[in-house]
């Protein structure tokens, strides 16, 4: 921007006139966006988009606003007062229920801001003194000093700490045993305590109970938090009053003192109470007793796993153990089906050496023991019977039966003792007999 010169301001000019001459320069123009905003700017937007014109938009406006205002009366309809409650005596603050004098029962600690305002407003409106002196009622203001009370209290965020803190209407008392175990009323019922316990906490955010489908982590670390459970409650709004006596200090202390030892004592009580509430409900969850049958099942299974060498090394040796008692019985058993062979073979050996003596000595008989003529005497039968029954002894049982077989076929004495001295000389070669043994057998060959 080119620089302009000022003109001179004359000396000797008044002090107030000098003022309307320019003492420095213009700065630069700058453009700038600028956003509208402002209810003035949505007023304009308003009227602009309806075509409106500024009385127009201020009559539908003020009708809305009516409108509003009778909406929010119809909603204190939702809860009726009662006669105790319309009965209360303001002198007694700290025994009222702020909620229910405002209309807020279903709300309570979840009231917002927002909520106890127009709560407050329809109250006031409702139970204004000049509202109800028109009607006839003059000094009936008695409620309306507590809806006055009750809104100074939950207006104030401290004030309504400490009021939510004793506010039993919150209380959700614990199911019996009896009511927890139908269906999933456990998870529905205790879930409702808890919830309402959780507005204590100063951890966020609260962990829920959850339901059957809840991982066993979920499930622990619901129980750690309540078992860990930080809470802001206090009970600061049940103390005693302290005298308004500035005079008497000692007094004022003392009360101090016993307010503290209260609230410290109801504060372990509270402790204990949901401590106890935790036990309960841990001790009827069904989830625990399922989540320990699983953890052991695991560790069932674990060591099955681990085990399972040991376990194929003792079942290999139950086989080897089975096998070798096996084998062994098999051998057993064969010797002694060996054994009852070896004797059913004996007892055969023996019916037929019988056999065969029979027929040898048969055939003895048959050729008169060898008697040439006549009678044989007893002398030469026994004789003759002595050296065939020495013959027979040293005999193994198929030479016996190979000489029956050998005798049977002979039909003469002579036929007959030469197969017996064949046998006696076979018997004397081998040393089986001595060839002094004989005298009636073992003819020369």
């Amino acid at each position: 921007m080119a620089s302009i010169a000022l003109p001179p301001v004359p000396a000797d000019l008044d002090a107030s006139i000098s003022a309307f001459f320019p003492h420095a320069f213009i700065s630069a123009p700058v453009i700038r966006s600028i956003e509208p905003a402002g209810p003035q700017f949505l007023a304009h937007a308003r009227r602009t988009r309806h075509n409106r014109t500024f009385s127009e938009d201020d009559r539908i406006q003020a009708g809305a606003n009516v409108k509003k205002v009778e909406d929010e009366g119809d909603e204190s309809e939702e809860e009726s007062e009662t006669a105790g409650l319309l009965s209360q005596d303001p002198k007694e603050w700290k025994q009222q229920d702020h909620y229910a004098v405002l209309g807020l029962s279903k709300y309570r600690y979840k009231a917002t801001d927002d909520q106890i305002k127009r709560a407050y407003r329809r109250k006031v409106l409702k139970h204004h003194p000049d509202k109800k002196a028109s009607s006839g009622n003059v000094n009936d203001d008695s409620f309306f000093k507590c809806i006055q009370k009750a809104m100074e209290v939950l207006s104030d965020p401290i004030r309504r700490s400490q009021f939510d803190s004793v506010d039993e209407g919150a209380n959700v008392d614990p199911p019996s045993k009896k009511q927890a175990a139908k269906g999933n009323n456990f998870y529905k019922l205790w879930g409702r305590v808890f919830e309402a316990e959780g507005r204590f906490s100063k951890r966020r955010p609260v962990p829920v109970l959850g339901n059957e489908d809840s991982t066993r982590e979920q499930v622990e670390q619901f129980y750690d938090f309540w078992y860990k459970f930080d809470s802001w409650r206090s009970f600061e709004y049940l103390d005693k009053d302290i005298p308004d006596d500035s005079d008497n200090r000692d007094n004022k202390r003392y009360q101090e003192k016993k307010n503290k030892a209260e609230r410290a004592r109801k504060k372990t009580e509270d402790t204990a109470r949901l401590r106890k509430l935790v036990d309960d409900c841990l001790e009827q969850d069904k989830r625990i007793a399922m989540f320990k049958q699983k953890e052991k099942e695991e560790k069932e299974r674990r060591k099955w796993d681990r085990e399972a060498g040991a376990r194929q090394a003792a079942e290999e040796a139950k086989k080897t153990a089975e096998e070798e008692v096996r084998k062994q019985e098999e051998q057993e058993m064969a010797e002694k089906n060996k054994a009852l062979e070896a004797k059913k073979n004996k007892e055969a050996q023996k019916k037929a050496a019988k056999k065969d003596k029979r027929i040898i000595k048969g055939s003895l008989k048959d050729c008169n023991y060898f008697a040439i003529s006549g009678e044989s005497s007893p002398a030469m039968i026994d004789s003759v019977l002595n050296e065939v029954d020495a013959v027979l002894a040293n005999m193994q049982p198929e030479e016996m039966s190979q000489l029956a077989q050998e005798i049977e076929g002979k039909s003469t004495s002579t036929d007959i003792k030469k197969a017996i001295d064949n046998w006696a000389n076979a018997l004397v070669r081998d040393n089986r007999l001595k060839s002094t043994d004989f005298k009636i057998f073992k003819a020369p060959i």
